[in-house]
């Protein structure tokens, strides 16, 4: 880290901006801090599950490396044309992607979120990821983002997705299925 902060509050970002790693002031709501945003708030998701007591080491160990490829994302998004995220990140997580989901029956049906704790909590990880790539295609729309930062979050909200249904196994929960409404028809 270049600069140490030896103050958390600045008061610059009192008239609604932030500054960019460049130096540039933007508005704290433009497209790039909504994505870089989206990324941290994924990140603290992914540290939630982490807190859980009861998780597997192998699980432990990928989340782990993906919160520090998260902060890597975040602070690619943070300075324009910055490119940190490669494909070999996306198919480091195709490939726990296939192991974890391998041992998996599988799905018929629609899974809802939760079963337990751990499993919840990574559903929740899931769906921000999910909004996240979101905010990260809003910005491709206006400015150059690197590709591969789209991939590898739509690669990550899968595997969280199938650690959700690992995680509900190890903790000894059940998957609750999605029941819809029989249709009535008027």
């Amino acid at each position: 880290m270049a600069n140490r902060l030896t103050r958390i509050y600045t008061r610059t970002g009192d008239d609604g901006t932030t500054g960019l790693a460049t130096g540039d002031r933007v508005p704290k709501d433009c497209a790039r801090v909504e994505a870089y945003g989206t990324v941290d708030e994924l990140n603290s998701c992914v540290g939630l599950v982490l807190a859980q007591p009861s998780l597997p080491d192998d699980v432990r160990e990928c989340l782990t490396a993906i919160q520090h490829r998260l902060f890597d994302l975040g602070g690619e998004l943070a300075v324009p044309g910055r490119t940190v995220i490669i494909a070999a990140d996306t198919a480091g997580l195709e490939t726990v992607l296939d192991g974890l989901n391998a041992a998996l029956p599988p799905l018929k049906d629609f899974v809802l979120p939760g079963g337990t704790p751990a499993a919840a909590a990574c559903h929740l990880a899931r769906t921000v990821c999910r909004r996240a790539e979101r905010r990260v295609i809003t910005l491709q729309r206006s400015e150059a983002v690197n590709p591969e930062a789209v991939r590898y979050l739509n690669r990550l909200s899968d595997l969280l997705f199938v650690m959700a249904r690992v995680l509900c196994r190890t903790d000894g929960g059940t998957e609750v299925l999605w029941k819809p409404r029989p249709r009535t028809d008027d």
